[in-house]
C-alpha cells in the first residue's frame, strides 16, 4: 500500500477499494455475523470482496424501498432484496467502477434464484446522491473539458443534472443502510452526507448506518495519512460526534442498536470499533393543540428528548399533536402512556401550539371541564381467575 501515502483521502479510497474489488483484502473488514440463509444465494465472489464492519439489513423490512450507500459488490443488496421481497426495492451507490462491475455482473444471477430482479446500482458519491455519474460521463463525453470555460460549464451542468434527474430523488427512500463507509468522506464532506442522507428519505423513514467510530478524536498526523483513511481509521468520527451528525441534520429518535465492546483495531492508543446507529426522519412540521397528553413510564427518573422537553416519570404531560404522534412510534411507544381527549379535536379545528418547556396538562383539559360522570367498576385482570381488584 505503499503507492497511497501521496494521495489524496477520497482518491486513495477509491483506489484501495478498486484493487479489493479484484483481490479480496482482509484488513478492509471486521467480523461480522450475517443470517446464512441469506448469504446462500449470493456468489461467492461478492461476499469475499465486500468489506464492512456490521450488518444493517437485518433491520430492514418487507415491501420498503432501501438505499445502501457504498453499496461495492452488492451483498448488504442482495441481502435486502430478500428481506423486502418483491414488493420491495433495493438501490446500491457506489464511486468505484471495479466495485460496480462485480455487482452488476452478480445481480441478474441472484435475480434468477430469486425469482424476482429487485435490485440496481448506481455510480454516484455518497455525500453527493443528486449527481449520476454516469450521466454527467455521457454528457462530458459529448463535451470534453478543453478549457477554464469548458471546466466551469461542466460545473453548471452537473448542477442542472442534480436538479432535473437525481440520482436519488429527494423523499423516495424507506430506510438508507451503509456498511463502514460513511467514515471514508472527507471532514469538509460530511456534513453534507448527513444533510444529503436526510434529503432523500421519506417523512417517517429512518437511517441504519454501521460504521467505525472512535473513542477519542483522531489527530490531523493520522488524518493526513491516505492508507489509514482508506482504512476506515483516519476519518473515524468519535462516538458522541457519529450521533451529533445525525442530530445536527435533522434526524430524531437516535439510537445506538449495536456497539462492540472490543475494538476493531487500536491506533496510536485510540480505539476504533463499530456501532450501528438507527435515526428517523419526521420531526420536522407545525404544532398544534388538540388536548392530548402522555405520561412518561420510566424507567429513569427524568428524560430530556431530541427537542428539550424534560419530563418526569409518572407525570401528565400536555404535548402537540405532532409530538404526542411521534411519542406514538418506534422507538419511543413502549416509554409512554397515551391519553385522549373524551371530546376529539379534528385536525382542521387544532389551533397552533407553542412548543417549548413541557406543562402539566391536568385532567379536566382531557376530559373536558364539564365532565361529571359516575360509572360502575371496571372488570380487573387478575390472570383469569374471577377475582376482583
Amino acid at each position: 500500500m505503499n503507492n497511497l501515502t501521496s494521495v489524496r483521502p477520497e482518491a486513495a479510497t477509491k483506489q484501495r477499494y478498486a484493487a479489493a474489488a479484484k483481490a479480496p483484502e482482509a484488513a478492509l473488514c471486521c467480523p461480522v455475523e450475517y443470517n446464512k440463509d441469506l448469504l446462500k444465494i449470493i456468489p461467492q465472489e461478492v461476499i469475499e470482496k465486500d468489506y464492512g464492519c456490521g450488518d444493517p439489513s437485518r433491520y430492514v423490512k418487507p415491501g420498503e424501498t432501501v438505499l445502501d450507500l457504498g453499496s461495492g459488490t452488492g451483498k448488504i443488496c442482495f441481502i435486502a432484496a430478500q428481506v423486502v421481497g418483491a414488493k420491495g426495492r433495493v438501490i446500491g451507490v457506489d464511486m468505484t467502477d471495479d466495485m460496480l462491475e462485480v455487482a452488476r455482473r452478480n445481480a441478474p444471477l441472484v435475480a434468477e434464484r430469486l425469482g424476482y430482479a429487485n435490485v440496481e446500482f448506481r455510480k454516484g458519491r455518497i455525500q453527493d446522491l443528486a449527481l449520476d455519474l454516469e450521466k454527467l460521463d455521457a454528457e462530458l463525453i459529448r463535451r470534453p473539458i478543453t478549457n477554464a470555460a469548458a471546466l466551469l460549464a461542466a460545473d453548471e451542468l452537473a448542477e442542472e443534472l442534480r436538479i432535473t434527474q437525481p440520482l436519488v430523488a429527494s423523499d423516495s427512500v424507506d430506510v438508507v443502510v451503509s456498511n463502514c463507509v460513511l467514515n471514508l468522506v472527507e471532514p469538509r464532506s460530511k456534513r453534507q452526507l448527513f444533510d444529503e442522507i436526510f434529503r432523500v428519505l421519506r417523512k417517517g423513514g429512518r437511517a441504519v448506518i454501521s460504521d467505525i467510530v472512535a473513542d477519542e478524536e483522531v489527530p490531523v498526523s493520522m488524518q493526513s495519512n491516505p492508507e489509514l483513511w482508506s482504512g476506515c481509521i483516519s476519518g473515524a468520527l468519535t462516538e458522541e460526534g457519529f450521533l451529533k451528525a445525525f442530530a445536527d441534520a435533522g434526524f430524531y429518535g437516535i439510537q445506538i442498536l449495536k456497539r462492540d465492546e472490543q475494538p476493531w483495531r487500536t491506533v496510536e492508543g485510540i480505539e476504533f470499533r463499530s456501532v450501528t446507529v438507527q435515526a428517523f426522519k419526521g420531526k420536522q412540521g407545525p404544532c398544534f393543540e388538540r388536548n392530548q397528553s402522555v405520561i412518561y413510564l420510566g424507567p429513569f427518573k427524568e428524560v430530556l428528548d431530541d427537542d428539550e422537553h424534560w419530563m418526569e416519570r409518572g407525570v401528565r404531560y400536555a404535548v402537540c399533536d405532532k409530538t404526542y404522534e411521534l411519542y406514538g412510534k418506534e422507538p419511543y411507544r413502549q416509554h409512554f402512556a397515551f391519553i385522549e381527549p373524551v371530546k376529539e379535536i379534528p385536525p382542521a379545528e387544532a389551533r397552533p401550539y407553542a412548543c417549548g418547556a413541557m406543562r402539566v396538562r391536568h385532567p379536566k383539559e382531557t376530559k373536558g371541564h364539564d365532565y361529571n360522570a359516575t360509572t360502575e367498576a371496571s372488570q380487573c385482570r387478575d390472570g383469569g381467575n374471577g377475582g376482583c381488584c
